[in-house]
């Protein structure tokens, strides 16, 4: 089969792998759309996770089973479903313990182009097929099925690790495609108020329609300094980082109230080391508290997610800037999300109607 893989550092291209192989408890899929993902241009150009040879990129995607394992319950070939990003192995310790994404060691959870081939392939292999796949609702199409596997849950569960309640004033740094599905999924847990951090005009635009109340710029002044002119000095009572770097840290403790909380999702590429502010962390004891988590991964998260676009409580058709059709323009999308034009919040390329 063809797959669109990493050489090395810096470079990528189509390769020739053999087909995967489809064990008991698994499944293998063919694509419908795949969408591109900041995180593959952090494992390409930067080295974020170390050097890969010839492994095939990609974790987001909606797919067509074609083939199940002799113990596979509830899939068969042609269900068309829905792919998590991660998929973890359900039978683990870690999982047991309540921290699925980490089964078997730290991050383990994601595969998808981290240790195991992608998504970026004619066809792929799932794991614990039960466990990870979840059933395509009919009224999904499938540029917003690929929104599903990585954008939206990696957005709520900023909101999730920041522990969101309603009436909270809730920051959200960066709002790229995670940081949108996180102002979402604030005005879901009912904010009071949305301060978004960005500057692009479209992310601005689909912030406002997801609950966004005010904005921030960069361009401006320190986000911290915004951030108590617009609370009266008091900061925030809850902060989802979905962009940035090591550095964003310190503006998100500078802008938090004593006994806020901290949700990190966003992928950190590159520095060796965040960075803390002694004094306004309250040299140690000021309870402000940074939870920085990987997405679950499973069936119960995508068949929840899913069931909210369903029912038309949440559109993500806002997300998907650039639609392309075929395989020829994968390429074309992979340098699109890496050089992100002012009118790029998210490209998919679809493979079927």
């Amino acid at each position: 089969m063809k797959g669109y893989a990493m050489l090395k550092i810096g470079e990528s291209g189509w390769i020739e792998k053999d087909a995967p192989q489809c064990g008991p408890l698994d499944a293998i899929c063919k694509p419908l759309a795949v969408a591109i993902c900041t995180s593959d241009i952090h494992t390409l150009w930067e080295g974020a996770l170390g050097e890969r040879h010839n492994m095939i990129l990609g974790h987001e995607c909606c797919a067509e089973v074609t083939a199940v394992g002799s113990l596979v319950r509830d899939f068969k070939p042609g269900d068309r479903v829905l792919v998590p990003a991660i998929t973890p192995d359900w039978n683990s310790l870690e999982a047991q313990a309540g921290y699925s994404m980490h089964s078997g060691g730290m991050l383990a959870g994601w595969k998808f182009s981290n240790f195991k081939d992608g998504v970026f392939a004619e066809y792929f292999h799932v794991n614990d097929a039960d466990g990870n796949l979840a059933q395509l609702p009919a009224k999904i199409n499938v540029v917003d099925a690929c929104m599903l596997s990585d954008m939206v849950p990696t957005g709520f569960h900023g909101v999730e690790l920041a522990d969101v309640q309603f009436g909270d004033i809730v920051l959200v740094i960066g709002i790229g495609p995670v940081g949108l599905m996180s102002v979402a999924a604030a005005a879901l847990r009912g904010a009071a108020e949305i301060i978004a951090v960005g500057t692009r005009p479209n992310c601005i635009a689909a912030a406002k329609e997801y609950g966004a109340t005010r904005f921030i710029s960069y361009k401006d002044g320190t986000i911290e300094e915004q951030v108590l002119a617009l609370t009266n000095g008091k900061g925030v009572d809850k902060i989802v980082i979905a962009g940035g770097g090591v550095d964003t840290f310190d503006a998100a403790i500078k802008s938090l109230k004593p006994g806020g909380k901290i949700g990190n999702v966003n992928y950190l590429g590159s520095g060796s080391y965040v960075n803390i502010p002694r004094v306004e962390w309250g040299v140690g004891m000021g309870h402000k508290q940074i939870n920085g988590g990987l997405m679950p991964g499973g069936r119960l998260r995508m068949e929840k997610l899913g069931a909210l676009v369903a029912a038309g409580r949440l559109d993500v058709s806002l997300l998907s800037s650039h639609v392309f059709a075929g395989w020829n323009h994968l390429e074309e999308a992979l340098f699109l999300m890496r050089d992100k034009p002012a009118d790029l919040i998210k490209p998919v390329v679809k493979l079927t109607d």
